[in-house]
């Protein structure tokens, strides 16, 4: 068990080294059907790694003999299970550079795609395709979820083929200042679901929710999902993660560039030698590292702290979801201060709020008023964080110009889901395919 704790725990870093990744993914579509792209094909996406790799150099990620990524410069391009296409961004030590990173990115997409007649959205939940319309990575491990997913929830398959998220990745110090941020980062992932809620159709219809990729969270793989208790359990720590780790059923076992299924088996089992899939054979380090990879919290932990919570959404917006963690996590004052508001929310809240922000988002009830108002007072406080770091652009600019968004909506702007439904009510006149030239990057 210590060696597992060591695992998480080599992820400390002093503070002059922490970083900020950001990992976004958009749908992809044909022009002008706004259909979801095939794998195969001369305009699907395998041609468009192709084009990226001969534009950037990059290495191919290989899945057997099918391409289903690249890397470069610590950065990668990887498909999520539908063909949902994800940059996960180096880790970078400034929001400013984030941005330029995300320009770059969209700038090559605008080059590349195109010619291919592709074209790529970034919403939280594909708002025209069914399950059936969604096509199928070859990658060895989406083929065991795929299979397994209706045995452990009635969402599974729409949080894997149609649904898309931004997050940000971030560092921590010492098992102390992890804790901290992992607790801040569980405790307002409602809130950012809320603020990032950006799906408000399924299958080419509202449906009275603002954020069908939440509401897909709500019932897939409980057993890995939503927001542990033991994070805010007295004695958490990185030993404690490892042992909740370990009661999350497995997946698979990677071995010789093939997945093993181990669906449901126990990682404990693994460890004493007794795994079904794998007879007399332990566990490795190695195999931690790709079990925790299978747990699906909304703030997870692996060297770094994940923040899952949020929609897929506008440039504008995903450069908010890092400003926003940046600001909270990154400024001791501000973290102090988030950590203190983040204790007047009994765990019960958490669990109450996240059922029903999918629904009512960030008009959600909270106290006597709403949610604006726990926003108002969160955003604040990463505003002060931004501020107190002083990064500054060419411009001057400090990091807090990318908050303005989320600024903006606690003051009463509306979402980005709640901007759809009156454009589809309005001057779409129900027809949600405009969405997807609208939203595109």
């Amino acid at each position: 068990m210590r060696d597992l704790a060591d695992y998480l725990a080599s992820g400390c870093k002093p503070a002059a080294a922490f970083r900020i990744g950001t990992e976004h993914e958009a749908f992809g579509f044909t022009s002008p059907a706004f259909q979801p792209p095939s794998y195969q094909g001369e305009h699907g996406i395998q041609a468009l790694l192709a084009d990226m790799r001969q534009e950037t150099g990059a290495e191919t990620i290989l899945d057997g003999e099918n391409v289903i990524g690249l890397k470069w410069g610590g950065a990668s391009i990887s498909l999520e299970p539908g063909g949902q296409f994800e940059l996960s961004g180096a880790p970078l030590a400034t929001l400013h550079e984030t941005k330029a990173e995300l320009d770059a990115h969209i700038a090559r997409l605008h080059k590349l795609a195109p010619p291919l007649g592709l074209g790529f959205a970034p919403l939280g939940f594909h708002p025209q395709a069914t399950r059936a319309d969604m096509p199928m990575m070859p990658k060895g491990r989406y083929q065991l979820m795929r299979a397994y997913m209706p045995t452990v929830g009635t969402r599974g398959l729409d949080m894997m083929f149609r649904t898309c998220t931004v997050q940000a990745n971030l560092d921590f110090a010492s098992e102390a200042d992890m804790v901290k941020k992992l607790r801040v980062a569980s405790a307002f992932q409602p809130l950012a679901t809320a603020l990032f809620a950006n799906s408000p159709f399924v299958e080419g219809k509202p449906n009275g929710y603002l954020s069908n990729r939440a509401l897909a969270w709500t019932d897939t793989d409980n057993a890995r999902s939503g927001i542990p208790a033991v994070i805010f359990e007295e004695g958490f720590g990185f030993e404690r993660y490892a042992e909740w780790l370990l009661d999350v059923p497995m997946y698979f076992v990677y071995r010789d560039g093939q997945y093993i299924n181990a669906l449901g088996q126990s990682f404990r089992d693994f460890m004493a030698g007794r795994l079904g899939a794998l007879p007399g054979e332990r566990a490795t380090v190695g195999d931690f590292a790709d079990h925790a990879t299978t747990a699906f919290p909304d703030a997870r932990l692996k060297k770094y702290i994940e923040t899952r919570g949020a929609d897929a959404g506008s440039p504008a917006m995903m450069l908010a979801q890092s400003a926003l963690w940046t600001g909270l996590l990154y400024d001791q004052t501000a973290l102090d201060a988030a950590y203190e508001l983040s204790r007047k929310l009994s765990y019960q809240t958490l669990l109450t709020l996240r059922a029903q922000v999918p629904h009512t988002g960030i008009n959600t009830p909270f106290g006597t008023q709403t949610l604006r108002a726990l926003a108002a007072e969160l955003v604040a406080i990463a505003q002060a964080g931004l501020a107190a770091r002083h990064r500054c652009d060419e411009q001057g600019r400090d990091e807090r110009v990318y908050l303005d968004p989320l600024a903006d909506i606690a003051a009463g702007a509306p979402t980005q889901a709640e901007r759809w439904l009156a454009l589809y009510h309005g001057a779409w006149n129900g027809d949600v395919t405009h969405i997807f030239e609208a939203a595109a990057l």
